[in-house]
């Protein structure tokens, strides 16, 4: 077992790769940029190195600088967590040199299935149905143009190094496939450090099925069933559920058994999920391997009782897998919400600034995975992910209970959060119905831009800004003489009162 492990990643994901380190008696190195110093998951790990200026190209993305982190605090292995330079074969081939381990696919595996050009072209020929589109990276606008009529529009621009919606764009005009590709390109830039991206065909309202599958480095494959993943908005999940609703016992073992031949063919170990795109007639399309931890993967936790981070570990100090393909069951339903610092009303845009007061919701079958707490800074660099919530129960509808009723405990102040906007999305009756497609907030969610304040929200606005007064007013020390005591966020309300009236 590893001695040391470096974690070169940020938020929510390096502390939950923290926690795990503990449970298992690793002692774990973070990383931080300048803006991150009084992040959580620096006050939890056992170490903690600055690595750079806020930029993410300038820290967590800075290959070299986290390599030489790694080799001076004596760390054998790295987990790169999601995002960043999880996907990036180069930063993987970079720490086999330095005979570190990576937390993840061999460079070689990573280098395929990390290119989603090269992976497109890899399933074809292994006989797996892929999305039409481009089956390499086009060199000048001309081919994409060509490309674009071939396969006809609407078409989807994607970051050829990654996912989790970066770089994507849907283009349904040909006039604006130039400008797509450029804010397209600049994003992929930005998140993944390569530019690179591809065209396929856009599929108008599919469900966004995935499967999460395990391989030790030993030819042993499994998989630990699938992720519905359709509730998207600007092509990023924000809503995962297992079991799907749309997958009968046979389907899912099709599918299951192709996402282990993807894994196969591709000579992958370590964890990965492959992503399917299921139209209305049941039938899947291979989309791409996301060759990381995925943000979901606690739902896939809660109903196998499996840790995926320890599995993760295990797998690269050398462990066979524990258990085989029959001996994974799944158990009752969980749905996750992942908490982005966005405002709903303002088409999803960001929010940064000092969480004032949190409030985390608790209770049986609930689940918090966090890297926020009250008083931490959240900076505008990088992805604005939260924490997520997650519920376990014994089927759905019960899950779904319980989900509104943690997103109803769940409280944050200081900055816009979706919150709210979440407990909207499962409550609705088409979500409770099971009816969900990739199209569903752009369906029954489109045009809340502007939309008025509720009562119950500007009473949280009026107490988060008596918490930041608060900050910033003058306590008295002993011996001084004023008239009025100032200490209470109470009194910075003025006139007004909680029931919102003057």
């Amino acid at each position: 077992m590893f001695k040391k492990i470096l974690i070169a990643n940020r938020g929510e994901i390096a502390v939950r790769i923290i926690k795990a380190c503990q449970e298992m008696g690793i002692p774990s190195v973070a990383v931080y940029s300048e803006v991150d110093r009084g992040s959580l998951h620096v006050q939890l790990a056992d170490e903690a190195v600055c690595i750079g200026p806020p930029p993410a190209i300038d820290s967590y993305l800075d290959m070299d600088r986290i390599i030489q982190t790694a080799c001076e605090a004596g760390a054998e292995a790295i987990h790169p967590g999601y995002g960043f330079l999880s996907e990036n074969a180069e930063f993987a081939r970079s720490c086999e040199k330095e005979n570190i381990v990576f937390i993840g696919p061999n460079s070689k595996a990573l280098a395929l299935v990390g290119d989603k050009v090269r992976s497109r072209q890899t399933m074809e020929k292994a006989g797996v149905a892929i999305i039409p589109g481009m089956k390499r990276i086009a060199k000048d606008f001309a081919e994409f143009v060509s490309e674009a009529k071939k396969i006809s529009y609407p078409v989807m621009i994607k970051a050829s190094a990654g996912g989790g919606g970066k770089g994507m764009r849907v283009v349904y005009d040909p006039r604006e496939l130039k400008s797509s590709l450029e804010a397209g390109r600049r994003e992929a830039k930005s998140a993944f450090g390569d530019e690179s991206v591809y065209l396929e065909k856009f599929m108008e309202e599919p469900r966004h099925v995935e499967f999460q599958v395990l391989a030790d480095n030993y030819g042993n494959i499994v998989h630990l069933f699938e992720r519905e993943c359709s509730i998207q908005r600007r092509h990023q999940k924000i809503v995962e559920e297992t079991p799907s609703q749309a997958l009968d016992p046979e389907l899912r073992a099709r599918m299951g058994e192709i996402a282990k031949k993807v894994i196969q063919v591709s000579g992958y170990n370590n964890a990965g999920t492959v992503e399917f795109l299921l139209d209305k007639d049941k039938n899947f399309y291979f989309l791409e391997v996301n060759a990381r931890l995925q943000v979901e993967h606690p739902v896939t936790e809660m109903t196998t009782g499996t840790d995926l981070v320890h599995q993760q570990i295990l797998i690269a100090s050398g462990e066979k897998l524990p258990f085989k393909q029959e001996e994974i069951l799944q158990r009752g339903h969980s749905i996750e919400c992942r908490i982005y610092a966005e405002d709903p009303h303002q088409d999803f845009l960001p929010s940064s600034g000092k969480v004032l007061f949190l409030k985390e919701p608790v209770g049986p079958g609930v689940r918090h995975d966090c890297g926020i707490y009250s008083g931490c800074e959240v900076p505008i660099f990088y992805d604005p992910i939260l924490a997520k919530v997650i519920v376990w129960a014994e089927n759905r509808e019960i899950a779904c209970r319980r989900m509104i009723n943690a997103l109803d405990d769940y409280v944050v102040l200081g900055i816009k959060t979706t919150i709210h906007f979440l407990k909207e999305v499962i409550s609705h009756p088409q979500f409770k119905a099971g009816k969900t497609t990739t199209s569903f907030i752009k369906m029954y969610f489109d045009g809340r831009k502007g939309k008025k304040k509720t009562a119950k929200n500007l009473k949280l606005a009026l107490i988060a800004s008596a918490f930041d007064s608060l900050d910033k007013t003058h306590v008295r020390r002993a011996g001084e003489t004023e008239e009025k005591e100032v200490f209470s966020p109470w009194l910075t309300l003025g006139k007004w009162r909680l029931g919102g009236r003057k």
